[in-house]
């Protein structure tokens, strides 16, 4: 053992030296200003290649009756140091608790940081607001898939083949796999195949409202997107008349515009309806602004053709449908004055609609919101 460690002789294990490797020890621990230093007095003290670890091993080497007398001093020594190191851990380890609390402490007078709060975008706030309506007079509401089958988005609306609707100007048509334009399916123009969908699947009698994106090819402009929101509704049952259809939408504008809101009809024409017209409102955003009509959505009784394409007797049952925009419905509703602002995702405008407030004129003001003139049809 002594050729392998040289240094672990018996002069190692003498008093005089197992004394002064103790004394260098116990100063370096006192020395020790914090955890990091006490380590690397451990290591050097008290590790494996310390001065008082060579003497332990070194006992091994002394003759047997010198062996008690070395292992007791060596031992007494080495027990000592580790008491020092004990003692010294505890107090660099309160003095660093003590430490974080004054160096990591809190001003809770400091403003905090805070993210600025966003909010739910205000076109899915609007139609949640309207199926709201609706479901409170025991309607339903319905879903659809976006990319539709033709015949549901034309043929069984009583499209005819070579409607304008149907061309390229008005429609995005789905590509085939081989990249042409006869796959059959398209994105949808209008919610009314919900409506098809909704007479296959549930039945009569049938009340419906269908809110959901549509697709055009219309360029972006102040009033126009080729992707926005409609929200249309049918009501299929026996001895369905245009009075029920008036009372319902009379019953809606109410609900979106409040009590001073007034509405009209003028003739029209839509394949689906007949006979049909165009829902005109009338209301004042302010109490000096100039009043005048605005148009709102089309309605109409549903066209025959259109329940017999749904397997429904147009002998027995009868009813009603209309659809309305719903930026159109946001722009009247808040004095939004441009569409484009809806889709270019400034969170200022989604937190403009979240405080709303009934005005006496019975249209809603946001606040934030910017007013804006929509009456006399500026729209």
């Amino acid at each position: 053992m002594s050729a392998e460690l040289p240094d672990a002789s018996a002069a190692a294990v003498e008093e005089a030296a197992v004394q002064a490797a103790l004394e260098d020890g116990l100063a370096a621990v006192a020395a020790a200003a914090d955890l990091e230093e006490l380590k690397s007095a451990r290591l050097a003290h008290a590790g494996d290649r310390s001065p008082l670890a060579l003497a332990n091993r070194a006992i091994g080497t002394l003759p047997g009756p010198e062996k008690a007398a070395a292992g007791k001093r060596v031992g007494s020594a080495r027990g000592r140091l580790n008491q020092a190191l004990a003692a010294r851990t505890e107090v660099l380890q309160a003095e660093a608790a003590e430490r974080v609390l004054h160096e990591e402490v809190v001003d809770v007078t400091v403003p905090a940081r805070r993210v600025e709060p966003g909010g739910r975008h205000p076109l899915p706030l609007l139609m949640d607001r309207v199926a709201d309506v609706f479901t409170a007079m025991g309607w339903e509401v319905a879903e659809g898939p976006e990319v539709e089958a033709e015949w549901f988005n034309f043929d069984a609306l009583n499209f005819d083949v070579d409607h304008p609707a149907r061309q390229m100007q008005d429609t995005f048509f789905v590509a085939d796999a081989a990249g042409g334009g006869d796959s059959g399916l398209v994105l949808r123009t209008h919610t009314s195949p919900v409506q098809a969908r909704s007479l296959l699947t549930r039945g009569v009698p049938l009340y419906v409202v269908c809110p959901g994106k549509v697709f055009r090819t219309d360029e972006l402009d102040a009033t126009h997107t080729p992707v926005f929101h409609q929200l249309e509704g049918i009501a299929i049952d026996e001895g369905l008349t245009m009075a029920n259809l008036k009372g319902t939408l009379d019953h809606f504008a109410r609900a979106m515009f409040g009590d001073a809101v007034e509405t009209r009809w003028r003739p029209a024409y839509f394949p689906f309806t007949e006979p049909s017209a165009e829902l005109d409102l009338r209301f004042s955003l302010g109490r000096d602004a100039e009043r005048g009509w605005i148009e709102w959505g089309g309605c109409g009784m549903v066209n025959p053709n259109v329940l017999r394409a749904c397997g429904i007797d147009p002998e027995r049952y009868q009813g009603f449908a209309f659809g309305m925009g719903i930026e159109r419905t946001l722009m009247f509703r808040n004095g939004v004055t441009d569409m484009r602002d809806m889709v270019e995702g400034d969170v200022r405008f989604s937190r403009a609609f979240g405080v709303e407030d009934l005005s006496s004129s019975g249209v809603a003001d946001v606040v934030g919101a910017v007013p804006a003139d929509v009456a006399g049809g500026s729209l």
